[in-house]
Parts: structure tokens; C-alpha cells; sequence
């Protein structure tokens, strides 16, 4: 799950990572109030939306008087901001974030993940803050500085202030750089962010390390632990489809192919997705049903699915384990009459109760293309696709 900047802002502030003053709005006389209230000769008007690049697209921008900075909510506002994150058709501003001047003598860069092959929590660190950590990474790798460390001993103030020094901190700022490294890791581990990243971190002309962005993603698994966490979540910058997926224990994701695909289990639907591409085909969706499906929760899918005006063909794709085949079956039964399907089904099924669920297939009535292997279902889909 990822949440805005102000959001994340507000949460480092609450482990006590030193940020601007800022004000979240939602309407250009909200902005210039916010403008008002914070006070000072210069403003910055951000636009607030999950994904980067904003500055480049122009929804980030500075305004030296009160007018200014009414004029630029407005012109931000409600636009449609393109990014390299956004794709073409991009996202629209629905809040900003207001937020004092700062006195930028330097720009860093400090982020955190988590290394699987390490099984270790990756402190990243570099000199060249302000820009893509992806393009520095390519560009110039050498320029970014790395500590794995072992999340049941934490970062230690001697590694904090070795990557700080070593991007360049002043020899006055190093202390105050160290402390907010780890307070920012203090704040990862304890929120189960699966990446935290500031970038900029600045350099104050006083020697002041400041946060002057945030960008947070949230282990969707661990949520549960943290609905002070969920309370952030904006659903006008998700997929609508996608939420009513979620809403039903579905797993979705729109593609831009022409073939819907149901499977249950993750690596199934990336098998199938990847057999479809083989034999010619493009899958139109990642959708997995898991382990618990009910002939509910498969029509549901399959209305999720077709709302996809791009879907021409569907693929079933199940094998029973936990989850039975006349049981996914009976689904399929009720999802086809219940939207009264229109393009071509083919279903392969194997595993618990396969037998019955292929009977129940064959009574049905139903146009069903039954197939045998994975290989043998994506190319009847596929055919079924150049032949409608």
C-alpha cells in the first residue's frame, strides 16, 4: 500500500524525523490559508499523488507571495499530471501539500528496502539526492552507498554516520545525519514498510538535516497490524476494479491484453499469464482466486473481469488442492449464466475432485472449451481469440 507524502511525512515526524512545516488542502482557498498560516517569504505548492517525477511534470512548484501561490492550487489542482510513473494517460491532482521555504545548501539521498538474498534490511545512501536513485544507480553506480544490516541488531550510530559522512554530510551535520538515518530506519521496521525513502534529504544553510520529501510503501500482509496506517489509504489513486477485487478476497490486476485469466494461486497465474504470451496471446489481467474461492467469490471475478471492455476470450486455469474443482466449477456455472457470458470460456482444471467438476462442466448446457494441459488450454484460448 503506499500513501502520500505529507502522510509519510507525518509519520516521520512521529519518530522524530526533523520535516518542513507543511498543510495538506484540498481547495485553492485551503492553500492559500495554509499559506497564510505557515507564513514566511516563500512557499512550496506540491501536488500530492502516488507516484515520483511530479516536480518534472510540473506539479511542484514555488510561489514568493500569497497570490502566487493562490494561482499555482489553482493552476495544479485538479490538472492531470503526467510522470514517467503514471503512464501516458496520468493522475489527477486532488490535494496538496503546502509547505514552508527551505535553504538548500545540499541534496541526499537515503532510502531503505528490504534484501531478500540477504535477508537483510538495505540502508541505501547517496551523494546525488534530487535525482532518480534508478538513473544514478545506472549512471553511476559507485555513487550509492550501501549497509545490510541485521534487522535483531539494528542500524548503529557507527554505520549511520559512515554512510552520512561517506555521502558527503558536513563534519557539523554528521551526528544530526546519523540520528535521522536511524530514526527513519526505527520508523521502517516499526511500520512493516517494505520501502522508505527521502529524497531530498538536504542540508540546511545552518547545517540543519531536513527531510524535504517521503515516499513509503506498506506491506499489504501486515496491515492488519497498523490501521493507523490503513486510515491513509486513498482510493482515488487506485484501480477501481482492483478495489472491488480486493473487497471480495480477490487478487487483481488489469492488463492490457484480450484474454481474462482465473487461477488460483500467484505462481499459477504468472505460469498461465506466461503461456498465454508464449503461444501468441495477451493475457488482459493477473487474477487470483486463492485458496478459500466460493461460487460467489468466482462470478464476482468474472464480473470484475468483463468489465474490462478489452477482454475477447477467458481462461480458467485451476489446479485443486486445498481449493476442489467441482467446487470452482460450480462457479464457473453460475458466473456464466449470471452475466449471461458472451466470449469464448475455456477451462482447464486438475487436482481435487477433478472428475466431478469436468461432469459438472459437460451437464451444464454450457459452450464450455474443456482443455487438458496448460499448453493445450492457452492455444485453444488463443485460437478462440483470432476466430471471434
Amino acid at each position: 500500500m503506499k500513501i502520500h507524502e505529507y502522510q509519510g511525512k507525518e509519520l516521520l515526524k512521529k519518530f522524530g524525523v526533523t520535516v518542513p512545516r507543511g498543510i495538506p488542502v484540498f481547495s485553492v482557498d485551503e492553500a492559500v490559508k495554509a499559506a497564510e498560516q505557515l507564513g514566511g517569504p516563500v512557499w512550496v505548492v506540491k501536488a500530492q499523488i502516488h507516484a515520483g517525477g511530479r516536480g518534472k511534470g510540473g506539479g511542484v512548484k514555488l510561489g514568493r507571495s500569497i497570490e502566487e501561490v493562490r494561482t499555482l492550487a489553482g493552476q495544479i489542482l485538479g490538472m492531470q499530471l503526467i510522470t514517467h510513473q503514471t503512464g501516458p494517460e496520468g493522475q489527477k491532482v486532488r490535494r496538496l501539500l503546502v509547505e514552508e521555504g527551505a535553504d538548500i545548501k545540499k541534496e541526499l539521498y537515503v532510502g531503505i528496502v528490504t534484501d531478500r538474498s540477504s535477508q537483510r534490511v538495505c540502508v541505501m545512501a547517496s551523494s546525488e539526492g534530487g535525482m532518480e536513485i534508478e538513473e544514478v544507480a545506472h549512471a553511476t553506480p559507485e555513487k550509492i552507498l550501501k549497509v545490510f544490516v541485521d534487522p535483531a541488531k539494528g542500524l548503529s550510530t557507527d554505520e549511520a554516520s559512515q554512510l552520512a559522512r561517506g555521502i558527503g554530510v558536513p563534519e557539523g551535520s554528521i551526528a544530526d545525519a546519523a540520528d535521522q538515518i536511524q530514526k527513519l530506519y526505527t520508523c521502517y521496521v516499526e511500520t512493516d514498510a517494505d520501502l522508505a525513502e527521502i529524497n531530498p534529504l538536504i542540508v540546511t544553510g545552518s547545517g540543519k538535516i531536513i527531510a524535504l520529501d517521503a515516499k513509503f510503501n506498506f506491506d499489504s500482509n501486515a496491515l492488519y497490524r497498523h490501521p493507523e496506517i490503513v486510515a491513509y489509504r486513498d482510493t482515488d489513486e487506485e484501480d477501481p476494479a482492483e478495489i472491488e477485487a480486493s473487497q471480495f478476497g480477490l487478487a487483481y490486476i488489469q492488463l492490457d491484453g484480450n484474454i481474462g485469466c482465473l487461477v488460483n494461486g500467484a505462481g499459477l497465474a504468472m505460469a498461465t499469464m506466461d503461456t498465454i504470451k508464449l503461444f501468441g496471446g495477451e493475457p488482459a489481467n493477473f487474477l487470483d482466486v486463492g485458496g478459500g474461492a466460493t461460487p460467489e467469490k468466482v462470478t464476482e471475478a468474472f464480473k470484475i473481469m468483463l468489465k474490462n471492455k478489452n477482454v475477447e476470450a477467458i481462461l480458467v486455469n485451476i489446479f485443486g488442492g486445498i481449493m476442489k474443482c467441482d467446487t470452482i466449477a460450480t462457479g464457473v456455472i453460475a458466473a456464466c449464466k449470471a452475466v449471461n457470458l458472451q466470449v469464448p470460456l475455456v477451462v482447464r482444471m486438475k487436482g481435487t475432485n477433478e472428475v466431478e467438476g469436468k461432469k459438472l462442466l459437460a451437464d451444464s448446457g454450457l459452450p464450455i472449451i474443456s482443455a487438458d494441459t496448460m499448453a493445450d488450454a492457452a492455444q485453444k484460448v488463443v485460437a478462440a481469440v483470432k476466430k471471434a
